[in-house]
């Protein structure tokens, strides 16, 4: 027999985790996606013999989901985090300085003028980007040249960063990574502040170099040395591709969960639903895999929420 759609209850004020699953049961469009995101979500984090990647762009780090990616980290959920330079960049001035609200529609013509950079619906003081980061990044650079460095993984720098921000920073995502020993790996490390940074470093100090492979072999270890293996991808681009590029080394990912806003009809990586993996054996074709189509800033800390308050209980 088919499920009975039932209208969702709201009027006795329901905890996070009971909305979702009414959700479900709701069987509405997108509402019974986010419900089945949210039971593989759970699965995944609740199950510690499977090795679990994060992946997401760096745009999201400049919201309030960044709070939301760093408990994940913080609590031992996550065994290695896939992203983009612009990540270590806005998670570091973040520890230091505020971004604010701003609107779509702002005159960017007039914020140029004022040095105010616009991402989305935030505005960003050039100050509080540009100028910390290269005022934090050259000194952390200095360090590690003075402790002897000369051949640099994106997962060493990113540690470094992430010991340099302090620990009373609890949104920071390279803190916890830092405090929790997971690797944060970057493989564009050179688009976006921090590697232009590096760049900047290596002028004076050319025996500096960095390991890209070395970061590879990271992942060649976590991948091969995975009992299970699960991934939590946000967004697309080269985070989400990188994650599932090595899983197809063991056959696939045995979980997938994708939140996207990506469109599937242009063959974009970004828009490919978790079921395309299969054919490249990227996921299994066994494997637990849902697509939740949504702004990630929406639905991933109603998620995370509903999915934390159901493993606590």
């Amino acid at each position: 027999m088919p499920r009975k759609v039932e209208d969702v209850r709201v009027d006795d004020r329901p905890s996070l985790d009971t909305l979702i699953r009414r959700l479900g049961a709701g069987g509405g469009f997108s509402a019974k996606e986010v419900a089945d995101g949210v039971d593989l979500l759970a699965s995944i984090l609740e199950d510690r013999e499977m090795t679990t990647f994060l992946s997401f762009p760096a745009d999201i780090v400049a919201t309030g989901t960044r709070g939301v990616l760093a408990t994940l980290v913080r609590e031992g959920y996550v065994d290695a985090v896939i992203t983009t330079c612009g990540t270590l960049d806005h998670d570091l001035a973040r520890a230091f300085r505020s971004y604010f609200h701003g609107a779509w529609d702002l005159d960017d013509a007039d914020l140029h003028r004022r040095h105010l950079y616009r991402l989305g619906n935030l505005v960003i003081p050039e100050a509080n980007y540009g100028t910390i980061i290269e005022r934090k990044m050259q000194r952390i650079l200095a360090q590690l040249w003075a402790d002897g460095t000369r051949a640099l993984s994106t997962r060493a720098l990113s540690a470094a960063i992430g010991r340099a921000i302090p620990a009373t920073a609890r949104s920071s995502i390279l803190r916890a990574a830092y405090e929790a020993n997971v690797p944060v790996l970057v493989p564009g490390i050179t688009d976006g502040a921090v590697g232009s940074q590096v760049w900047l470093f290596w002028q004076d100090h050319k025996a500096l170099s960095l390991d890209l492979l070395s970061d590879e072999q990271t992942l060649s270890d976590l991948v091969y040395g995975a009992k299970r293996s699960g991934a939590v991808m946000l967004g697309g681009g080269i985070s989400k591709h990188h994650t599932i590029w090595w899983n197809q080394f063991r056959d696939g990912l045995d979980a997938a969960l994708y939140v996207t806003t990506a469109v599937e009809w242009d063959g974009s990586l970004s828009g490919a639903r978790t079921r395309e993996a299969i054919s490249w054996g990227k996921v299994k074709a066994a494997a637990r895999h849902t697509t939740v189509e949504g702004d990630v800033t929406v639905l991933f800390p109603l998620m995370v929420g509903a999915a934390l308050e159901r493993l606590r209980h």
